[in-house]
């Protein structure tokens, strides 16, 4: 399972994780939707070529896999853990991914560009993930020419990722703004400065569980550095505002809070149907309840865990079989009993 799910990291009652992307595209060659499968063979092998065969911290242990040559299951297995896009495997005929043991960092090839480098990290890192990000990037260029204008940066597939090509995004749980209802507030505030906010596999998916991904949409016109200080000021802020409705609902409605914590802990434990998205409700009922201190005995890496596990792609993964949606279900109940105990 991957680090950033193994794992908690700074500001972990709220902040899930932390992502940040870079869009590159190679100087000459067409935007993948036009590249022949020839062509595109050769892009993977060049980017294996400059990272795997590279002298660097991050050349021992990356694998490479070919989108074309997967099953369904274990695609959509990699983009519950957030390490490939639905672009590549849309684009499965000629993508593929760098994936290093950590399942930290992923370099998506002939995605909707030529190359999404991502770093993915537990909690609230901006810095440490763009200085990762960073020396990826860096060990590619040694051996490939990006597309580059002086007055437009770096050159993408769509114009929205113009200039420094960079997405910087939080995931995080914000249950108390959104049963006290100043959720709708906080995702008006972020629209109005420039920031979007999607659901937790992006853009057009649901808030599941009381997950949020917040990123900035303007990449041109603005460096790397104040795009990462935007998000974090704006996460703070967001985690601060988070806290004092946890803090509002502990005081004024302990009873009624106390009562919804322990009745999904108590669903959790024993129900033997359940879907994924009343799972993904249950837990974060339970997370809340240990970030409060009502519930003790459980880990937060646990749940952040479970709630990968319980994914259609990864539960299946998990019990290495295509299941039905009612097998799912079953399936879903009995691992998360099995976890809870």
């Amino acid at each position: 399972m991957a680090k950033w799910l193994k794992e908690t990291g700074p500001h972990a009652d709220i902040v899930v994780s932390t992502r940040i992307r870079l869009a590159r595209n190679i100087e000459g060659l067409p935007f993948p939707h036009l590249l022949s499968e020839a062509k595109a063979e050769e892009l993977k092998n060049v980017v294996k070529d400059s990272v795997i065969s590279a002298n660097s911290e991050v050349e021992s242990d990356f694998k490479i896999i070919s989108m074309k040559e997967i099953s369904p299951i274990e695609r959509l297995n990699y983009l519950e853990k957030y390490l490939v896009s639905p672009d590549l495997i849309r684009h499965a005929r000629i993508g593929s991914a760098l994936i290093n043991k950590e399942e930290t960092i992923s370099i998506l090839v002939n995605e909707e560009d030529h190359l999404r480098i991502q770093c993915l990290l537990p909690g609230l890192q901006l810095e440490k993930a763009w200085d990762l990000a960073q020396k990826v990037d860096d060990l590619i260029e040694e051996k490939i020419k990006y597309a580059y204008e002086e007055d437009f940066g770096y050159l993408t597939a769509c114009p929205t990722n113009l200039g420094t090509g960079v997405r910087v995004s939080v995931m995080l749980h914000l249950p108390a703004l959104s049963l006290t209802g100043h959720i709708h507030g906080v995702l008006k505030a972020s629209g109005q400065i420039g920031l979007a906010v999607r659901g937790i596999y992006g853009e057009g998916t649901d808030f599941l569980g009381h997950l949020y991904q917040i990123s900035n949409q303007v990449t041109l016109g603005v460096t790397e550095e104040e795009i990462i200080s935007n998000i974090s000021d704006v996460t703070m802020q967001i985690i601060q505002n988070e806290r004092s409705a946890r803090n509002v609902l502990l005081q004024s409605k302990r009873i009624d809070l106390e009562d919804k914590v322990f009745r999904s802990y108590g669903i959790l434990k024993s129900a033997r149907l359940m879907t994924r998205g009343e799972a993904m409700q249950l837990i974060s009922d339970l997370k809340l309840g240990i970030n409060l201190g009502l519930i003790e005995n459980n880990s937060m890496e646990k749940l952040n865990e479970l709630t990968a596990l319980i994914q259609p792609g990864c539960l299946q993964k998990y019990y290495s079989k295509e299941l039905s949606e009612n097998e799912r279900d079953i399936k879903r109940a009995q691992l998360i009993r099995e976890t809870l105990q």
